[in-house]
């Protein structure tokens, strides 16, 4: 019989947890590929990095919970998807060591069609995992991984929102010449999918200027709110609680998370490929979900993105914390 005050039993599955797909209310997707990332790598490795670390995860939870008691269960990864990670990897590398392409290039067709192929293949698990009334959560991989997810929740969800933690608005067109680009899925997801009603972005801290041409023109379906700016409004005696209380308001209904683990302050990532001074604090980030949560609104489906696995299992170990605290508040607004 399944103890959870014990520690993890050998063999067990993500969290010691023993569901089968089944029995399990959550149902996480690992996706091990990253080809496009521009700076540090290891993001491929995420997914098996966290589910080790998460065997370390005491399960009761004070805001949430038995959030094990509903089952949570993490597929297999696709052996195919890893190979494809590592030759698509190398000819993505001789791209951006010459700067990116900005004319039709084979290498760059070549990652586009694995990108299209990941993005089929998270497509139809989100699809399977929804069908069956499930939460689906993908476990990256990069950011460029989860477009399939959030195409299925919005066909699935019409009127569907955004909330989009990072560092970066990932708004870019095209970046480097990939089409699906780390720094390409939000700029992707609102080309590609009219059932996205808006993208609300919290953490945002670095961007170029076609971003914030990009957010300005949106006609508020893109809704950002700088680090900057909340740092100052804080400075001045904003509570860090109406803060999260605003950017909540402008969410729909139906709500997938969207979490890139560089939105927290880099010594919680220090690892993940593009850190960036400032960000959330875990208890920040905790009561941003939180809050979500206790909104009324339903969480339909998340991903955690770009967790680099260094030298040591902090990187992991964050992550897979976050991962169980984003489980306990999607199963909290079923």
């Amino acid at each position: 019989m399944f103890d959870p005050n014990a520690a993890a039993p050998a063999g067990s599955g993500i969290f010691g947890l023993p569901h089968t797909e089944a029995e399990a209310a959550v149902v996480l997707i690992p996706v091990p590929f990253a080809a496009t990332v521009s700076y540090g790598g290891g993001a491929e490795h995420g997914p098996q990095a966290i589910c080790q670390a998460s065997r370390q995860v005491d399960l009761y939870d004070l805001q949430y919970g038995r959030t094990y008691a509903a089952g949570i269960h993490l597929q297999d990864e696709p052996a195919d998807l890893v190979a494809l990670h590592v030759t698509t990897r190398q000819l993505a590398e001789a791209v951006i060591a010459r700067g990116g392409a900005i004319t039709e290039d084979p290498a760059v067709r070549a990652v586009d069609a694995a990108g299209a192929r990941v993005n089929e293949h998270v497509y139809q698990a989100t699809a399977a995992i929804l069908k069956k009334g499930k939460i689906p959560g993908i476990v990256g991989g990069d950011h460029s991984v989860p477009f399939g997810a959030i195409r299925a929740c919005a066909e699935r969800f019409p009127a569907l929102g955004i909330l989009h933690v990072d560092a970066h608005a990932d708004l870019r067109v095209a970046y480097e010449g990939f089409r699906w680009s780390h720094a390409s899925i939000m700029d992707n997801v609102l080309r590609e999918l009219p059932g996205v009603q808006r993208l609300v972005q919290v953490g945002i801290r670095d961007f170029c200027e076609q971003e914030l041409a990009s957010i300005h023109s949106s006609g508020g379906r893109v809704v950002t709110h700088f680090d900057l700016a909340w740092q100052r409004r804080r400075f001045l005696g904003a509570t860090f609680d109406s803060l999260c209380q605003e950017a909540i308001a402008a969410l729909p209904q139906e709500v997938y998370i969207s979490f890139d683990i560089d939105g927290l302050d880099p010594s919680l990532c220090p690892h993940t490929g593009t850190p960036v001074p400032g960000g959330l604090l875990f208890a920040e980030a905790l009561h941003l979900v939180t809050c979500l949560a206790a909104s009324g609104r339903r969480i339909v489906g998340f991903d955690l993105v770009e967790v680099a696995p260094g030298s040591d299992e902090w990187d992991a170990n964050v992550a897979a914390r976050l991962l169980y605290k984003l489980c306990g508040a999607s199963l909290q607004t079923r």
